[in-house]
């Protein structure tokens, strides 16, 4: 019996032994693999690195792209697009106008009843509408004619509070959010389809002549005043509130940029100087591009793999169609070579653009004490389980990198235009205050707290204390709707024949 004892004894001793072999071997192979891990996150983030020295070479990349783009076509990779708007809303608009927002398989229509000054915007109705998947790869004779009667239909419910005066035409602002050639306020031949349409014929067409035909063919009688993309509609709306607006951002899927331009200072217009001296220029800021960005491997993968390869370099590391693209490809990596997530690569976090950024920003702002958000979007969208809480920690460390690199270049950015316009100073002794505001509109900057709080601490970081008292960035809603209305508004004929 005692021999049997001992040698069980022995066999226990061993097994623990081995147990503690293993435990050990773990240890060592997951202090290994999390050494390996914070390799990973370190090199990125020293690539990310965005000092503000660097920042203010990249806002000063910015002001000189954007004198290229306006001395020249094709100067400069800012296509610095004259729009033909020579008015914003001044805020003394009256009557009702309407908006028709195309800008992807939904579109929209709005009407706006505005009474001048003192009322503004008095009553405002709109309707969403789906685009059967059929006609966005159809004719464009089918295309416009069902927007239109969808518009007729829309009209013809124009109820109480609504007025039109006696003898006027209704009047509209058409958001387009395509690439569009601009030859006047309300004329635009169209670049190329985008957003899954497919319409050949309407390629090289005014796109304003298709919708008023269509119109004409429903027995809608209706002008179409302005021709707008969803930037200058935000620039117009934030303008018709508060007279010290000068540009408008876009920070949402995609983004932008929108400023009032003195119009002398625009060597490539040769046409005859607008009454007002200004012209609003639609900056195309996405496609800018400076050695000053700090890139990475992630982001050079990404471009290579995108449907347009070396284009909208900014647009790609700023924007809310990237940033969790990019958490997912550094995710990837932490999994493939420090075995982050165990020995196997969780298999959905192979799929380009699984992980959104409002799936990145709700793990961002997780502030539970066991980060459980972080540990439920990785399980629910990658199918990852089980993680520790040093490995979500690690997870909103990456986020913090990538979205504070994206919204630090984005007040570059910001910058850059103040430059332009000479708004990034303090004033002179014994001169006014200028206060300076820029409108934000998009989905990252509205609803991505910690992206927009840095953003903002940013631009006064760059601009100092003093200077950036007078400069305010302001959320502004709904450009590609109210702003449009109130873009036809500002381009009316009958505010013409009032003026002569």
């Amino acid at each position: 019996m005692g021999r049997v004892a001992v040698g069980a004894a022995v066999v226990c001793a061993a097994a623990a032994v081995a147990v503690a072999a293993v435990v050990v071997r773990r240890r060592m192979r997951s202090s290994g693999r999390w050494a390996r891990a914070e390799g990973v996150v370190r090199e990125l983030e020293e690539r990310c690195a965005s000092p503000a020295g660097k920042l203010r070479q990249v806002a000063d990349a910015m002001t000189v792209e954007m004198h290229a783009g306006l001395a020249s076509e094709g100067g400069s990779k800012l296509k610095m697009l004259i729009s033909y708007v020579d008015n914003l809303p001044t805020g003394d608009e009256q009557g009702l106008f309407y908006a028709l927002d195309l800008g992807g398989t939904n579109f929209r229509v709005m009407r706006v009843q505005l009474g001048g000054k003192e009322r503004r915007v008095v009553k405002e109705e709109s309707k969403e509408v789906s685009i059967p998947p059929h006609l966005m790869v159809g004719s464009s004779d089918e295309l416009f004619d069902f927007i239109a009667a969808e518009l007729a239909k829309f009209v013809a419910s124009e109820g109480e509070g609504f007025h039109l005066s006696v003898g006027r035409q209704r009047e509209l602002g058409f958001t387009f959010s395509f690439p569009v050639r601009q030859t006047s306020i309300a004329s635009g031949t169209l670049i190329k389809w985008t957003k899954g349409f497919s319409i050949e014929e309407t390629i090289g067409e005014d796109v304003v002549v298709e919708l008023t035909k269509a119109m004409e063919r429903q027995g809608l009688d209706m002008r179409v005043a302005a021709l707008v993309n969803d930037t200058i509609g935000t620039l117009a709306g934030g303008r018709y509130y508060d007279n010290d607006v000068v540009a408008a951002v876009i920070l949402g899927t995609g983004t932008n940029a929108a400023y009032v331009e003195r119009a002398h200072a625009i060597p490539k217009w040769h046409g005859l100087l607008p009454k007002s001296g200004e012209m609003v220029i639609n900056m195309e800021w996405g496609n800018f591009r400076s050695s000053h960005i700090p890139l990475t491997e992630y982001d050079q993968a990404l471009d290579v793999e995108s449907l347009n390869p070396g284009e909208q370099i900014f647009e790609k590391i700023i924007s809310g169609m990237y940033l969790g693209e990019i958490l997912r490809r550094v995710l990837l990596k932490l999994a493939e070579e420090a075995a982050f997530f165990g020995d196997s690569i969780p298999t959905k976090l192979k799929i380009p653009f699984i992980l959104r950024t409002p799936d990145m920003s709700a793990m961002h702002h997780d502030t539970s004490s066991d980060l459980r958000v972080v540990g439920n979007k990785l399980k629910e969208i990658l199918g990852i389980s089980g993680t520790s809480l040093k490995a979500r920690k690690l997870v909103i460390y990456i986020c913090d990198i990538i979205a504070f690199r994206g919204a630090r270049l984005s007040a570059a950015g910001i910058v850059g235009i103040l430059k332009k316009l000479g708004r990034d100073t303090v004033a002179s002794s014994g001169s006014e205050k200028q206060r300076t505001v820029i409108a934000m509109d998009g989905g990252l900057f509205e609803h991505y707290t910690k992206f927009s709080q840095c953003l903002e601490s940013t631009v006064k970081e760059l601009l100092g204390e003093e200077a950036a008292e007078s400069v305010v960035i302001k959320l502004a809603n709904d450009g590609s709707g109210i702003g449009a209305a109130l873009m036809a508004a500002a381009h009316s004929q009958y505010t013409e024949l009032e003026e002569s």
